[in-house]
């Protein structure tokens, strides 16, 4: 697998945390596991516990790859969980709203699950009418994936293992997958994917944690500053499909090239965020090669902490929780309402088999999926 090297954080201290760690905690980096349950068809599930020291702890199970929990300290030190989530592996089994998991072989929408790829016609099933969304009934997010644990000069980590038969929810081709997690010393967890596949398919993957900076449970997120390098975004249809076009952010809701709270525009009368109930969009980053770029800046002024998102992909998903109803009970018996949490999902643009205007996700025999997204944390 190709690695890419750890950025430089372009706004966030994160040398100031070295000192945030809890003096009773440990300090030097380990990575654990136990078990979590079992499905219902008897499968364990396993849990593994990345700690790398410096008072950053990240959990992830091999069900779907579900990133648990990421308790990182605030601005004075306190130590909180600030992804959204279930306190058993019974949420995740079901996990409507996907929480954390590794999304695949395609997140986001197809219009009506329907692809051409070299001539022959595809169906996929349509999850989300009219549109198929986020891989399907049974998305990689709902699979036990294999696990091995690693320590290395990066940090300490996991890497899970799944491969994808040919038809699965309709894909053609086999696709043997890896996704690996990465902590590293300085409060950074790196996700990288690869993939290969014995047939040209679809594949666009992602992570669908929600962050609440503030900590999960702690109510809205609307008084998060977010910034994006995106000077455009592909607005959408009723039904949430891209219609093609690169809309300018420029005098609109979407313009969060400089730092916005996510409740500043949020109510606006504007067409797209009727149809997205608030902000469900990909907007396409401002990119000046392949490698790692500056996709998002998110601070929460009440416990100083930043997350920054750095990706290989061309565009990135901005939602704002706006599904979440309050039917959900999630950790600690806390109730998920509306915009309780934020995805920052790296991707290729939603429904790009359909959109030969979009960069291309079509993975053929011979050539290798791979992509990186790094979550760094800090504070102001």
């Amino acid at each position: 697998m190709t690695h890419y090297a750890t950025p430089v954080i372009s706004f966030v201290v994160l040398a100031a945390l070295v000192g945030c760690a809890p003096s009773d905690g440990p300090v030097q980096p380990t990575v654990t596991e136990q078990p979590y349950g079992t499905t219902p068809d008897g499968k364990g599930v396993a849990l593994y516990t990345l700690n790398n020291g410096q008072g950053m702890e990240v959990r992830a199970i091999t069900l779907g790859g579900v990133i648990t929990s990421i308790r990182v300290p605030d601005s004075s030190g306190k130590i909180d969980d600030v992804v959204l989530g279930y306190d058993k592996v019974e949420g995740y089994l079901k996990n409507p709203a996907y929480f954390g998991g590794v999304i695949g072989r395609y997140a986001n929408r197809i219009a009506d699950g329907v692809f051409t790829l070299d001539g022959q016609v595809y169906s996929l099933a349509v999850n989300n009418p009219p549109n198929h969304l986020h891989g399907g009934v049974i998305g990689f997010d709902k699979l036990v994936w294999d696990a091995e644990t690693f320590q290395n000069e990066r940090g300490v980590g996991v890497i899970f293992t799944h491969t994808s038969p040919d038809g699965d929810e309709g894909y053609p081709g086999t696709v043997d997958l890896r996704v690996s997690y990465t902590l590293d010393m300085d409060n950074a967890l790196t996700v990288d994917y690869q993939g290969t596949t014995t047939a040209p398919t679809p594949i666009n993957l992602t992570q669908h944690s929600y962050f609440n900076l503030a900590g999960e449970g702690a109510g809205d997120v609307l008084n998060h500053l977010v910034t994006l390098s995106a000077s455009h975004f592909t607005p959408v249809s009723k039904t949430l499909i891209p219609t093609g076009d690169l809309q300018p952010v420029a005098g609109s809701p979407f313009d969060f090239r400089l730092p916005t709270p996510i409740g500043a525009r949020i109510e606006d009368n504007h067409p797209q965020l009727y149809y997205g109930n608030g902000y469900d969009h990909n907007f396409v980053l401002d990119r000046t090669g392949s490698g790692l770029t500056l996709a998002a800046h998110v601070e929460e002024p009440t416990s100083g902490r930043v997350l920054e998102v750095f990706t290989t992909e061309p565009g990135i998903q901005f939602y704002t929780g706006n599904f979440l109803d309050g039917s959900i009970t999630g950790k600690g018996g806390h109730v998920y309402r509306q915009r309780s949490g934020f995805c920052l999902e790296t991707q290729h643009f939603p429904d790009s088999p359909n959109q030969p205007g979009f960069p291309n996700t079509i993975l053929r025999p011979g050539e290798t999926y791979r992509s990186q997204t790094v979550f760094a944390f800090g504070v102001r």
